[in-house]
């Protein structure tokens, strides 16, 4: 596995980049096709508190670029993603104004 800040981890168990921390919440968007992990990214954050962090998984090829677009347009912050086999893996944290 190989993920967005170069370094390589061997273990796929535990995907998380140690500097990330852990999540405040936990979205599984596996089985779902574009747009709806991003949508489903956007409802989370909505329920979280400015600067904590989601973490989501997902399966379509799509959610890639989407994610980091997202996190480019708006306050939001894109800390890391990685793919680990079929999986994609995000942590985004809230801006801490509460934007959407």
């Amino acid at each position: 596995m190989v993920n967005d800040s170069g370094s390589n981890r061997d273990d796929s168990t535990s995907v998380r980049p140690d500097h990330v921390g852990a999540p405040d919440a936990v979205l599984d968007a596996t089985g779902l096709a574009c747009p709806l992990p991003l949508l489903k990214a956007k409802q989370a954050l909505y329920g979280l508190a400015g600067g904590q962090l989601l973490e989501v998984h997902a399966t379509d090829a799509g959610s890639w670029r989407d994610m980091a677009s997202f996190a480019e347009h708006s306050a939001h912050v894109l800390e890391d993603r990685c793919q680990v086999g079929e999986v994609y893996y995000y942590w985004l944290r809230k801006a801490e104004g509460g934007d959407q």
